[in-house]
């Protein structure tokens, strides 16, 4: 086999020498560290690509975690998003585009019947779950494993499936995430397996009185987009109501990505709220909480507190309201889907034609690789398999030119513009055969080892 050229990161290696002296870890977030000789350091970007500032172009499949639906740098977005600058920033005071939005988004989302803007997920699904405790007077909450629901302290809790038994008839131990975590609030969360009915009924039998809300993402953005059935987050719905329990639908990433409407649309379930932010303004920093009236009047004098100084600024509600435009009224999140489409084809050929065992989790816009004969249905599934295979891969693409999360839980995100451009699709093709053909080698010669 050819080998490629080599990629050289040398003023990325130099930039995190002197960046981790004054950065924990050398960046501004931990998730951007992929190690001491291999974080990159972006000079810029443009749709579906990025450049790193040694020069070297990235087909970028992480458009930083899903905000860049249109790609990077979109000019009509970010045409918007100058005049909002004309509009002065922040007043902490209201702006008419504020109703604009929020109009646009009520008219995508049927749920959507009042809305209020934050800066990022983790402060929409922090005000929901502070919204539906106020709401229903209780302080427990359910969550559903493989979901990713920001960090802040109470959503930072997972199964430890590590050292569980899955032939046991317990579940794993519900653990932190992180230190720092006040263990005190473990008694207010519970976790269920994503896709087990009969577990959500008997936990809703046991706890559902003392719940205020049931968080979950239809389709789980950081576990390799595991998908519940429309079954389970039906009979989810169902067991809300039944026990006077709010559905906390996060939409974070899916929502005006997988569907207009997002997941909700898709599947046919109104939740009582529901957070929306990745895809809104394309990148720049907005997030929503929005449901239904008689829960969303609860943010009040007296009520749940909500507010923000930087909350609605004009230069994100500008974009926001040109890029739900573009998703609304034009076909950019067909072109997009037809993209995902076409990028699991080639993928298939490629490992079919070695013989590759594989396949696809999630939807064509945010899917995830698996190298198994059946997707995983739940964390539980996805942490008892082998994803060697994806890691190594990963960081030959990464080589290679191709922009993945290195961990497999994360989806591969599309854009409008990777639809666009027909070198996006070729380029990438081109480097998963060559980053194929390494992965076999490598993985074999360390058996041999």
């Amino acid at each position: 086999m050819d080998r490629p050229k080599t990629r050289v990161i040398a003023k990325s290696n130099a930039q995190f020498q002197k960046a981790v002296k004054r950065l924990p870890l050398g960046v501004a977030s931990t998730f951007r560290y992929w190690g001491d000789e291999r974080t990159i350091y972006v000079h810029h970007g443009k749709g579906g690509r990025t450049w790193d500032i040694d020069g070297n172009c990235y087909v970028d499949y992480r458009l930083g975690y899903g905000p860049a639906i249109l790609g990077y740098a979109d000019d009509r977005v970010d045409a918007a998003a100058r005049k909002g600058m004309d509009v002065g920033g922040v007043f902490a005071l209201s702006t008419e585009r504020e109703l604009i939005v929020a109009d646009r988004i009520a008219k995508m989302v049927p749920a959507a019947e009042l809305v209020r803007f934050s800066n990022s997920g983790t402060e929409a699904v922090m005000a929901a779950l502070r919204l539906a405790r106020a709401y229903t007077g209780r302080d427990s909450y359910l969550l559903v494993e493989g979901g990713y629901h920001g960090l802040f302290d109470a959503a930072m809790w997972m199964a430890n499936v590590d050292g569980w038994d899955k032939n046991s008839n317990d579940d794993p131990e519900v653990v932190a995430y992180s230190k720092g975590i006040p263990q005190t609030l473990k008694s207010l969360v519970h976790v269920v397996p994503n896709n087990s009915m009969q577990r959500l009924e008997d936990t809703f039998k046991q706890h559902g009185h003392t719940l205020a809300a049931m968080l979950i993402e239809p389709i789980q953005g950081n576990c390799c987009s595991i998908m519940a059935s429309v079954e389970y987050v039906k009979y989810a719905r169902e067991l809300c109501d039944k026990y006077g329990v709010l559905l906390i639908i996060d939409e974070v990433k899916s929502g005006f990505r997988v569907g207009k409407g997002g997941i909700q649309g898709l599947y046919g379930v109104k939740p009582d709220i529901t957070t929306f932010a990745k895809a809104v303004a394309n990148g720049y920093p907005i997030a929503i909480v929005a449901g239904s009236e008689k829960v969303m009047r609860t943010f009040k004098y007296g009520g749940a507190a909500h507010g923000g100084t930087y909350t609605a600024h004009s230069v994100s509600l500008a974009a926001a309201e040109e890029c739900l435009r573009i998703l609304d009224e034009t076909p950019a999140l067909e072109t997009l889907a037809n993209y995902g489409e076409k990028l699991k084809v080639g993928l298939s050929e490629i490992l079919n034609r070695r013989g590759i065992v594989h396949s696809y989790t999630g939807h064509p816009s945010m899917f995830g690789l698996f190298f198994a004969e059946r997707p995983p249905g739940n964390y539980r599934e996805w942490k008892k398999s082998d994803y060697s295979f994806y890691d190594t891969m990963a960081y030959h693409l990464h080589d290679l030119g191709i922009i993945c999360e290195p961990d497999s839980r994360e989806p591969w995100f599309m854009c409008e513009a990777h639809g666009l451009e027909a070198s996006c699709l070729t380029d990438t093709l081109k480097a998963v055969e060559q980053a194929v053909d390494m992965t076999l080698e490598q993985l074999e010669a360390e058996k041999s080892a």
